[in-house]
């Protein structure tokens, strides 16, 4: 990092998102904003353009995901720092994320003290996680190890699907399940609609009546 303005380039594929995280960036003391791209490969880019001390992440956009750009800026420019900034807080995000090279994973919740802090902080080398990412980091380090259950699972359902409708039998809303599993509301979403499209359910009660079939609770 150079003496100076923390230099952080904005990366997010929705404009509105970009042009709020940069506005709300630079009433931040002691940052810059240098560049704001909507996909990884821009990113790219722009990092080989503006040299930015950090990056700021999203992951899932078009062209090239977070996670990939995430791996190849650690790679290419091994003195800039990337943070992710997303919706997502699911096991397989953070974890691709941390593994690509992130130096810290807050969800889109954070304001702005803590996202600054964050940033500061992975220039220093230290991370900085939203308290739901580091709740989901504790359990998965203390969780007894389990044999592999998807062979085991009907109709191709993955491990987190098979909880998700489980939950879901129990009569727990979409935000319920969200807070039980540590995932963000939008990723149960996305797990309940692969899930409907696997087993066929049209509805909720469906759902709910196939996870009790088969023991899904």
């Amino acid at each position: 990092m150079t003496d100076g303005p923390l230099r952080v380039l904005v990366v997010d594929d929705q404009q509105l998102v970009r042009e709020g995280l940069t506005a709300l960036l630079e009433l931040t003391d002691g940052v810059t904003v240098v560049g704001a791209a909507g996909d990884g490969a821009r990113a790219l880019d722009l990092v080989a353009d503006r040299k930015p001390d950090v990056v700021l992440m999203d992951l899932r956009m078009p062209v090239l995901d977070g996670v990939t750009a995430t791996g190849m800026i650690r790679e290419r420019f091994p003195d800039v720092a990337v943070v992710v900034l997303t919706t997502y807080a699911d096991d397989e995000s953070i974890a691709g994320a941390l593994a690509a090279g992130a130096r810290g994973y807050l969800t889109k919740d954070a304001g702005r003290a803590e996202i600054g802090m964050a940033l500061r902080a992975a220039v220093t080398g230290h991370a900085v996680f939203d308290p739901v990412v580091s709740a989901r980091l504790v359990d998965a380090m203390t969780r007894p190890a389990q044999p592999p259950t998807r062979d085991r699972l009907p109709d191709g359902l993955t491990q987190r699907e098979a909880e998700v409708l489980g939950q879901l039998a129990q009569g727990r809303t979409n935000a319920e399940i969200a807070a039980a599993l540590f995932v963000a509301e939008t990723t149960v979403k996305t797990h309940i609609n692969n899930a409907f499209a696997k087993i066929g359910a049209r509805n909720r009660v469906e759902a709910a009546r196939y996870a009790t079939r088969h023991r899904l609770g």
